[in-house]
């Protein structure tokens, strides 16, 4: 499940409340945060989050921030106040949350324009980078053609981003925008087919319309 505080409007405390229900499944937890910064970054990882996802990131450089900003020293910069926080238990199990939680956790970065794909061979070359993520409707944006997934310019650049990913190892995600079976034939690991919001407005949108025939 991924929680999105990049367009979503949910604050820490939020998630927080979100985190005690997916807590009684099996489901990981994953949250976006609103922008490639440590401090979010970093209050994400103490609530307790098994995953994040950083939005926008357009070189090598912000990539290696991102990552950086997820792991403890002298691996990374992650300020660290484990002992008190709600990803160890509020501190019951702070030794083995410091001691495990840069192999657990799911580090994914979103290339959202040119520039972040024409960076992607140096970008998948971080280590601690586990999953790189498409954001079709920024990169059409960044493109001119918004929300045109089919026009030549975009399928040139999406294809680019696709094989240097595959090649590298580094695991591949998006959301739906293609056919989900073959986006899964291009190498696609991860796809978000919906959310929330869209499956309760096309319920209610149904509804309606049933009332109204």
């Amino acid at each position: 499940v991924v929680i999105d505080h990049e367009h979503g409007p949910g604050h820490y405390l939020d998630a927080i409340n979100l985190l005690q229900a997916i807590a009684t499944t099996d489901t990981t937890a994953i949250l976006r945060v609103p922008w490639n910064d440590p401090v979010h970054i970093k209050r994400a990882l103490d609530i307790g989050v098994e995953g994040v996802i950083v939005p926008y990131v357009s070189s090598t450089r912000e990539a290696q921030a991102a990552i950086d900003a997820c792991l403890y020293p002298p691996l990374g910069t992650r300020g660290m106040a484990h002992v008190i926080a709600r990803a160890s238990d509020y501190g019951l199990k702070a030794e083995e949350y410091a001691s495990k939680i840069n192999d657990n956790l799911l580090r994914i970065c979103m290339v959202e324009n040119e520039a972040g794909i024409d960076s992607l061979e140096e970008t998948v070359k971080i280590e601690a980078l586990d999953m790189v993520f498409v954001g079709p409707f920024d990169l059409s944006c960044s493109l001119g053609i918004p929300g045109q997934f089919s026009d030549p310019k975009f399928r040139k650049l999406l294809a680019k981003a696709e094989a240097v990913v595959r090649d590298s190892g580094k695991a591949l995600g998006s959301i739906a925008f293609d056919d989900a079976s073959k986006m899964c034939e291009r190498g696609y690991q991860f796809i978000i087919s919906g959310s929330d919001l869209t499956l309760l407005r096309d319920a209610a949108v149904a509804d309606v319309t049933a009332c109204r025939a």
